[in-house]
């Protein structure tokens, strides 16, 4: 028998949110402002290059008091020393871009080959470190995917907090030796874990504004876990999931809404918050 009726999953997908994006969601600055500000006597001394005409000779100058100033210069076209990003040089040589940093050769070949050279001669650029917080700005969308999940945990341990019902997060499942022993090789790390007198729910939360595999990986995990967690006894799992990028994987969806008993979204998860509350 299905854990959950064909009604109360059309009316699950109906409830689901488009975005759970607060305004911290879309830059942090925080962190934006300490990766500047690591770099920032390089990108200083970096100025002096701006509005040279003759920029080889003032990279040769700059070279002789600190040739590891130029280490920070991948950052002025988006990339990170860590990336190690590569590229075809004129003789078809595949190569790292930070190689170019060093020799005053490399360096000339990065600016001539980037176009960043005419922007430092007119200048265009008037302060490196105000231009690199841009480019940092632009470069930490790429982290919003990752956030996304880390705000609705906040927001779910903030309403279990404002219930005044205890929770502890990031708990492994090896925690239980019950729960350890039946999901075998699958040992998971849990969001949260509520205990109440009768019961210990094992949580996992997350949010999807667009589709994707993942999707599909999360819902067959799922669905294997949820009846494993289940058949232990004083043991439930609980699956609290929101975002529009369900109807792309609506199919896998259903599946594991007709598995797990306990599944919730931002709309009805005050069931399960009456639910822990209650029992």
């Amino acid at each position: 028998m299905a854990a959950h009726t064909q009604e109360q999953f059309e009316l699950f997908m109906s409830q689901l949110k488009e975005t759970n994006a607060t305004l911290d969601f879309y830059c942090d600055f925080l962190k934006i402002a300490r990766y500047v500000a690591d770099i920032s006597i390089s990108l200083n001394m970096l100025n002096y290059l701006l509005g040279k005409q003759n920029l080889r000779e003032a990279v040769e100058a700059l070279w002789a008091r600190d040739p590891k100033v130029f280490d920070v210069m991948d950052i002025l076209i988006a990339t990170r020393k860590r990336e190690k990003k590569k590229f075809f040089d004129e003789l078809g040589r595949f190569r790292t871009i930070h190689s170019l940093f060093e020799s005053v050769d490399g360096v000339m070949e990065f600016l001539e080959g980037t176009g960043l050279a005419s922007v430092f001669r007119k200048p265009e650029i008037k302060d490196l470190v105000d231009y690199v917080f841009g480019v940092e700005t632009g470069l930490d969308s790429n982290a919003r995917k990752n956030r996304s999940g880390k705000i609705t945990e906040k927001l779910v341990a903030k309403m279990f907090s404002n219930a005044n019902i205890e929770y502890r997060e990031q708990v492994s499942s090896n925690s239980f030796p019950a729960v350890g022993n039946a999901l075998g090789a699958d040992q998971k790390v849990f969001d949260f874990v509520i205990e109440t007198a009768h019961k210990t729910y094992l949580i996992e939360v997350n949010f999807y504004s667009d589709g994707g595999s993942k999707l599909n990986e999360t819902a067959r995990s799922y669905t294997d876990v949820a009846p494993k967690v289940n058949s232990i006894e004083g043991f439930e799992f609980v699956w609290i999931t929101d975002g529009v990028g369900w109807h792309k994987a609506k199919n896998k969806l259903q599946e594991a809404f007709d598995t797990i008993p306990n599944i919730y979204n931002l709309t009805t998860i005050n069931e399960f918050i009456n639910k822990v509350k209650n029992s």
